[in-house]
């Protein structure tokens, strides 16, 4: 049985959330009080309803109550996410999501009991900052307190040696979970570039310039990594 989620608030964050779960096969309840959102999403969503999500009678009638998870993405209107959380505790949910833009906010969703609050503008402004003071990491993830996954470009210095010669968990307290690489292959009669990814890399993995390198490890040993390459 397909899982059901619903996604209240469609600007780009809701509508990217609704449109990659539909594709993972899940079933989808896009709700936005803007007519043009749910007519945008009407094509992708397994329903897409006008409705003001902050009335509960609305959200009944559209059976809001059955849901699996629902996603409240209405960062910017502090009110109107608190008074969607409140009405969604109070039918029922079993699992809310909710999009925050400030700490007080986030505080405040969690007092309401909501499982997850998440800060898209501040996550992307991290990722954004690492790669800026280090423009080997490619891609950013914050998986505790100190601690992140990063992928990182091999450069030139680095090129024609082993994952073995680069010392890297020896010397750099680092553990390589992944190599990313592109190849050239013939595919009907052309030559094309795919991405392959390495998922169990071994000491004797010979590593080239442009290839990514997917590390795990505390930020500071990463930083110093990325300042020598």
């Amino acid at each position: 049985m397909k899982r059901l989620f619903t996604v209240i608030g469609l600007g780009r964050f809701g509508y990217s959330v609704a449109q990659t779960l539909v594709t993972k096969g899940c079933e989808v309840l896009a709700i936005d009080k803007d007519e043009e959102k749910v007519q945008a999403i009407s094509d992708i969503a397994t329903f897409a309803v006008q409705c003001d999500a902050t009335d509960e009678r609305a959200l009944k009638a559209v059976s809001a109550q059955n849901v699996d998870v629902a996603v409240v993405s209405i960062g910017e209107n502090i009110e109107a996410s608190i008074l969607i959380v409140q009405t969604l505790k109070e039918m029922g949910v079993k699992s809310i999501v909710a999009k925050a833009v400030a700490p007080i906010q986030g505080k405040i969703l969690k007092n309401l009991g909501v499982d997850e609050v998440i800060y898209p503008e501040r996550d992307a402004a991290i990722r954004l900052a690492h790669r800026l003071v280090s423009p080997s990491v490619l891609e950013y993830l914050e998986l505790a307190p100190g601690y992140s996954v990063e992928e990182v470009s091999v450069s030139e210095k680095l090129s024609g040696l082993s994952l073995e010669d680069v010392k890297l968990r020896g010397q750099h307290n680092l553990n390589v979970i992944g190599i990313k690489k592109q190849v050239t292959r013939m595919v009907k009669g052309r030559m094309m570039k795919e991405e392959t990814f390495n998922f169990t890399p071994k000491p004797n993995d010979v590593i080239e310039k442009g290839d990514v390198l997917v590390m795990i490890g505390r930020e500071e040993d990463l930083d110093r990594f990325c300042d020598n390459v």
